[in-house]
Formats: C-alpha cells, structure tokens, sequence
C-alpha cells in the first residue's frame, strides 16, 4: 500500500520538485497539501501549490492554505532567493483548480483524526506554523500521526539566513520549538545534508532531457534557484532541500544519520532559531530526532528525473 502523507508547504523551487517527487512517486499517497506563508507570502505559496498541482496533471490533490504569519515573529520572505512569485524560472499559467475551504489546520487535524492512527505521515518543507497550530488545536493527534519528516536546520553547517539558523526554522522558532517538544517521531532534513545535494550542469540537463513541459519547467526552476547559492557558497551548484524529506521516504538508504537531541533557540535575538543538535551525546537531554547528515546525491537526482518522467 502506499504511503499516505500530507505535505505542508511554501512553494519555493526546491519545494515544487519535492511535490513532483512526490506525485511522481507511486510508492506515495499525497493526501493533501497544505500551504503556509514562508518563501513568499500565503497568497503566493497557496496559488503556487495549485500551479505544481496542475503541472503534474494532479488537480485531484487537495490543497488548504494556512498561516498567513508566524506564531509570534513577523513574517520573513525569501524573494531575493525564489522570486517574486516564489516559482521565478518557469512561465506557467495562473492555476484554475480551487483552494480547498477548510484551513490547512482544520484539515490536517481532521485528516489525522479521521483516519487510521499511525497511518498518515506529514512532511513541512516551510516554517512549522501550521504543524504547530495543529498540535496545540487538538493534542489528541500526537500519538495519530506517524512520523514527522521535515527540512530544517542545521548543526555543522551553521545557517543560511543568519550565521546560526536555517530560514524554516528562524521564520517560526516558537512553533518548530512546540514540533519539537511534541513527542510525535521527527526525522530531520537539515542544511548538513541538503548542502551535499548540489545542482550541476550534468543533474540539471538530465532532467531537461526529458523534454516534456513538466521536466522543462522543473529544470528552469533548478536553473533559477541554483543562481543564489552558487553565487553565495562559490559551489558548483545549488543545494537542493526539499526534495531530500521526499526521497527519504522513498528511498532511505540515500541517506545516513543518528538519534539526537535537539532544541531550538527562542530567546536570544543574536542565535534566534538556532537548532542545537547533541549530535556527540554530550548531555541527558532525550532523543527526539533522526538527524540525518549525509546524501548519495546522484541516487536522489536519479529518483528525482524517474518521478518527473512520470508525470
């Protein structure tokens, strides 16, 4: 049977392959996916789901937006990485498919509690806003869900938007704090890893040289996101994040790791969102994660071009 998840989302490139991975990915039952202010504003990231969506040929999907705002932060954007619409590097059509009514809190909520516990995974790829919302709206589907595979952080890599915080995590401290101290199992997707999943010239063709509409907007994508971080890291390509949460799921012998603790920094402005991770087991503090810290990055490229040729 296929794995069910709900992807909670701030589309984003890097999120727009994640999604086409998923949807691309037979072994995956996309329940829904849910959008969050993030990369770019709420109104961006829901209309920006609805465009991958209708790439891939899946209007069936359904799609709630969210949390228009952090817990207690103001909001942080990223449109000097993604663009002004936050999918910059493709021109696609505004989408026609609508937003489903409920709030993406009601609906994982209701999803959660609905179906078999244990039987649903959820998969952020953005802030932790809306997983937070719905942890504290209803307690009850802490033991429900299955595990928590998300992207964020980072411990020998440092940040990427301040010198200690990864950008999903500084958007929203408070609420990756709560995901944290939920109890609920989390698998960490951090910097450590995703900065070891480059683009290149070779991983980026491959995909074009598919030559469908679907593999040629995922490429421009690639080539538009890839300019900020190879100009920032001097690297031959960009890191690819999101699609890393997907591609464990599928295929989790890419990737290698170890139980940790990890807490996240919430009062200090110098570190706010830092994510400290006892990676070497030098305190008491309990395991609460699966930090994962290496990738066989041209395994996860593979499984990335299978899916988009799918779609």
């Amino acid at each position: 049977m296929p794995r069910s998840i709900i992807i909670d989302t701030d589309p984003g490139q890097d999120d727009a392959i994640a999604i086409l991975l998923a949807l691309g990915s037979p072994e995956l039952d996309v329940v829904g996916i849910t959008a969050v202010a993030g990369n770019v504003p709420l109104a961006l990231t829901s209309r920006n789901v609805r465009v991958i969506c209708e790439l891939a040929g899946r209007t069936d999907v359904t799609v709630c937006a969210g949390a228009d705002r952090p817990l207690i932060r103001p909001p942080v954007t990223a449109e000097h990485v993604h663009g002004k619409t936050g999918l910059d590097g493709a021109d696609l059509p505004e989408p026609s498919m609508a937003l489903d009514p409920r709030h993406a809190v009601d609906f994982i909520v209701e999803t959660l509690m609905e179906r078999p516990a244990g039987s649903v995974t959820l998969c952020p790829l953005g802030p932790l806003t809306n997983i937070a919302l719905a942890l504290a709206r209803e307690p009850r589907i802490v033991p429900r869900i299955r595990e928590i595979v998300l992207m964020g952080g980072g411990f020998f890599e440092g940040g990427n938007i301040t010198p200690a915080a990864e950008f999903n995590i500084f958007v929203d401290p408070h609420a990756a704090a709560r995901v944290f101290s939920s109890g609920v199992p989390i698998t960490m997707v951090p910097l450590d890893v995703t900065h070891k999943a480059l683009t290149s010239r070779a991983r980026i063709g491959a995909i074009r040289a598919l030559g469908t509409k679907v593999a040629e907007a995922a490429a421009g994508w690639l080539d538009f996101f890839e300019r900020f971080d190879v100009e920032k890291y001097g690297s031959e390509g960009g890191p690819l994040h999101d699609p890393c949460v997907i591609a464990w799921l599928l295929e989790p012998h890419l990737f290698a790791g170890r139980a940790c603790n990890v807490e996240i920094e919430t009062g200090s402005e110098l570190t706010m969102g830092m994510t400290v991770v006892d990676w070497w087991g030098v305190t008491a503090r309990p395991k609460n994660a699966f930090v994962l810290n290496q990738v066989d990055a041209e395994g996860l490229y593979a499984r990335i071009r299978r899916a988009v040729a799918r779609l």
